[in-house]
């Protein structure tokens, strides 16, 4: 049996090709809040190339799309081999789940784990604009 690594794996080719993909909010009017954790995190420091790890917690209360599931996990992923800082990480994902799905409200905390005695927690907000 041989394990050729230059052919693109399907996980690999499905985090490539993945996009955030909502559905409709089934409770729309009521506020709940939808927690979600990501313990394998992974990106790259843009300075010295070494990983980094972190927890991403994710919670917000939903207009009328909800973020599926495993559209977030291959989304996250997509980090794994990117080159950026934590701050930018955890703006970039409050951004997109923004656009994806317009929550009411959103807190994007990252979780960084320690390196070289530094632990760094990045936690970024939005709040929907109310029409008046």
């Amino acid at each position: 049996m041989t394990n050729d690594t230059s052919e693109v794996k399907y996980g690999e080719r499905n985090i490539a090709e993945g996009n955030l993909i909502t559905f409709p909010n089934p409770r729309v009017g009521r506020r709940y809040d939808i927690n979600i954790t990501l313990p394998e995190f992974t990106c790259k420091c843009p300075f010295s190339g070494y990983p980094d790890f972190a927890t991403i917690y994710i919670t917000y209360i939903p207009d009328e799309r909800v973020v599926e599931l495993k559209a977030l996990k291959l989304y996250i992923n997509s980090y794994r081999d990117r080159y950026i800082s934590h701050e930018e990480s955890a703006n970039q994902i409050l951004d997109d789940i923004v656009a994806a799905c317009d929550p009411l409200e959103i807190t994007v905390k990252a979780d960084f784990s320690p390196r070289g005695n530094v632990h760094t927690v990045i936690e970024v907000r939005h709040q929907k604009a109310s029409a008046n």
